[in-house]
């Protein structure tokens, strides 16, 4: 049998430990960051504005959560097992340790598809569409969507992008055009427009090296010439930490297919796709302490010591994350790194139990 009775019982006080404990981290974080935010109220955007944003990005919060959550939750629920001898009598009456924690593990199985699933169709299009809506209330119609910016590379083309806003429409584009490493022109263009399927750059100056001078020549509005789509611009100008695996990847093999450092995207596509594994690391970690060291203790400091260990495992992987970039080791070992020290760390505690 995939359930028997024990496993069901075991699982729905996990599972609602862990949606309890979800809930109360996201309402705590909803009001934190309410009455933090109502300091950005102004014009047309006002205190009951700052709700709804903040409801629209309730999404991106559960998936950032979702690992604290397990842990905690896990904590408690089978720490409130233990403590009414459960699951005492559940050994005693011949279940075996890894059968305990297997039927632990089970509910773990509904997070992490919900995780997932929120993390690659719901989270990216819900932080696009509530940070758009913010700006357009501070700022108007057509507001900036992202101040991130940044360089990008075409064949023989480098470009520097401005901002993207709202509308697909790009502010402060810079193109300079090299044959080979001799830099033949540099044009700038006040915003490139998405129109009729093409790009449209529009107040373009264009500056020209030839023969030992410089040519300048301005133009109203010019058709962009360009692979460029606006998804891929949105892609490529927008936070990392809040695009979906899929786009991390294409972005990741967009930058390898230009020659470029792709270190910092493949390092969030990890982090999003070990997820599954970080869970399980965690909820085994949780397990190893309730039939551990904290068998016998009160559940507020089952819960102080599982904000310990999630807080130690945000740090590793905060600081393991720059380490990558800087000395150029796999971004997969960055991530891998934390996630196998919970499972060291709960083995250990579990051999020791016994």
């Amino acid at each position: 049998m995939i359930f028997d009775r024990f496993d069901r019982y075991i699982a729905r006080n996990v599972l609602a430990a862990m949606l309890v404990v979800q809930v109360m981290i996201l309402g705590l974080d909803l009001v934190i960051s309410y009455i933090n935010d109502l300091g950005d109220v102004e014009g047309n955007y006002g205190a009951l504005d700052v709700f709804v944003y903040l409801l629209m990005r309730l999404p991106w919060r559960f998936y950032q959560y979702a690992p604290v959550g397990v842990l905690i939750g896990a904590l408690i629920g089978l720490g409130s097992m233990a403590s009414s001898n459960e699951l005492t009598v559940m050994r005693a009456s011949g279940r075996s340790l890894a059968r305990i924690l297997w039927g632990a593990m089970k509910p773990l199985g509904l997070v992490i598809i919900l995780t997932m699933a929120i993390s690659e169709w719901v989270s990216p299009v819900t932080e696009q569409h509530a940070e758009a809506w913010r700006l357009e209330q501070l700022e108007g119609e057509g507001a900036i969507l992202s101040e991130r910016g940044g360089w990008q590379r075409e064949g023989d083309d480098f470009y520097r992008f401005g901002t993207i806003r709202a509308d697909d429409v790009v502010i402060d584009v810079t193109r300079y055009h090299f044959d080979g490493t001799q830099l033949v022109s540099a044009e700038h263009a006040d915003r490139a427009v998405w129109e009729d399927g093409s790009w449209q750059w529009q107040n373009i100056e264009e500056t020209r090296f030839e023969d030992g001078q410089t040519v300048v020549d301005t133009t109203d509005k010019r058709t962009w010439e360009t692979s460029f789509t606006p998804e891929q611009l949105n892609r490529l100008l927008r936070p990392l930490e809040s695009q979906s695996p899929s786009d991390l990847w294409r972005y990741a093999s967009y930058l390898g297919n230009q020659g470029l450092e792709a270190t910092q995207p493949l390092l969030y596509f990890w982090q999003k796709m070990l997820l599954p594994f970080t869970l399980a690391g965690l909820m085994l970690v949780a397990a190893s302490f309730v039939f551990g060291p904290l068998r016998t203790v009160a559940a507020g400091t089952r819960v102080f010591y599982g904000i310990i260990v999630g807080v130690s495992f945000k740090y590793l992987q905060d600081l393991l994350a720059p380490a990558s970039m800087l000395f150029g080791f796999s971004p997969v070992f960055a991530v891998l790194v934390p996630t196998v020290a919970c499972y060291v760390l709960g083995i250990v505690l579990l051999r020791r139990t016994g």
